[in-house]
């Protein structure tokens, strides 16, 4: 298990936001990465993902209990966490995408990403030994992109009162 925080200053997003930014923050060498895993591994008869980040207004995912985009199904959500997994023969994997309102003083949220991996055997110990170093670069590459995301889309925000 692992995690990776940072803050957000915007404190009305809403969690639909964060989970809909998790498909298009992958750095490019990311998404190069993934489309050479799903050659590699369907090769071996594993679950592999389509292209997310064209499929999120394609498809209109709302981020919803039970919704698929790729390899991600949508596991859990409350208003303040969504939980992303997957289960297949060798391995399951979760991401939780939490923000805490609470922790910080300000105008901040603390916004978490946490991976879990859970082995069902040697294979699933064997496929992660490579992808692991580059999910130790990945992850954090993926929280500031979301975090510039989630913080650009509160600059671009015009308030209009009409009286």
């Amino acid at each position: 298990m692992d995690s990776f925080e940072g803050e957000l200053m915007n404190k009305e997003l809403d969690i639909t936001t964060v989970g809909k930014a998790f498909f298009t923050s992958s750095p490019k060498w990311g998404k190069k990465m993934f489309a050479f895993r799903n050659k590699l591994v369907g090769l071996f008869g594993l679950k592999t993902g389509t292209e997310t980040e064209n499929n999120l207004t394609e498809k209109g995912f709302t981020c919803e209990v039970g919704e698929r985009l790729g390899l991600f199904q949508v596991l859990d959500k409350t208003h303040n966490e969504i939980v992303l997994g997957e289960d297949d023969r060798h391995l399951n994997f979760r991401i939780s995408l939490l923000i805490d309102k609470t922790s910080k003083e300000g105008n901040q949220n603390s916004f978490t990403i946490s991976t879990t991996v859970k082995f069902h055997n040697w294979w699933g110990v064997l496929y992660f030994l490579p992808v692991r170093p580059f999910h130790k670069l990945m992850v954090p590459a993926m929280l500031k992109n979301m975090i510039g995301q989630l913080e650009k889309k509160k600059l671009y925000t015009v308030k209009i009162d009409i009286k």
